[in-house]
């Protein structure tokens, strides 16, 4: 008898390069065709949000975990600002990876309508942690709230997101519902 997998072999996603040097772009689509293992053909646009820079967007596809695979990859050039989703299958959340010079690398598990879904235990340890601190103010539970959601990484990533003339349409947005 054959047992059979309850979680998907393979999904997809999309990376956003938001905002990268012209002199990297070579090497990010060196390091995509890499991870993917198959060429990663990017079409560069000018990024208004960021004079001089170039935006870039790809769908993916690849096994379970490619979209962490993709994260670690680009996180290799501290000057991008990028994203990647990886969607959710059949026994397995979507996460979305967020990178912003001076944050670093965020993730967070994702809903199929795309909003960060933050799980029970988590939620348990941030009302421990500030019982246990002595943080019970609202301001400072929601200070701990804003970095598990990415707050800052979307506040600094949303002007980067929107499209511009030439450049291809990005659904990407955190005020979504």
């Amino acid at each position: 008898m054959r047992g059979t997998s309850q979680f998907a072999d393979a999904t997809s996603g999309v990376v956003y390069i938001h905002a990268s040097p012209a002199a990297l772009c070579p090497h990010i689509e060196w390091s995509l065709s890499s991870t993917l293992k198959s060429p990663a053909q990017l079409r560069w646009t000018a990024q208004p949000a960021a004079s001089g820079q170039l935006r870039a967007t790809t769908d993916w596809v690849g096994p379970v975990g490619t979209g962490s695979k993709i994260a670690n990859a680009l996180r290799a050039w501290p000057v991008l600002r990028f994203e990647v989703t990886e969607d959710p299958s059949e026994g397995v959340d979507g996460e979305r990876y967020s990178f912003v010079p001076g944050l670093g690398l965020w993730c967070g598990a994702m809903s199929a309508n795309g909003d960060v879904m933050v799980g029970e235990m988590r939620l348990r340890e941030i009302v421990r942690l500030a019982r246990e601190l002595g943080r019970h103010s609202p301001a400072e539970i929601a200070v701990e709230i804003d970095r598990v959601l990415g707050t800052a990484w979307d506040d600094d990533l949303e002007p980067f997101r929107s499209g511009s003339e030439g450049a291809e349409v990005t659904w990407l947005r955190r005020d979504v519902g």
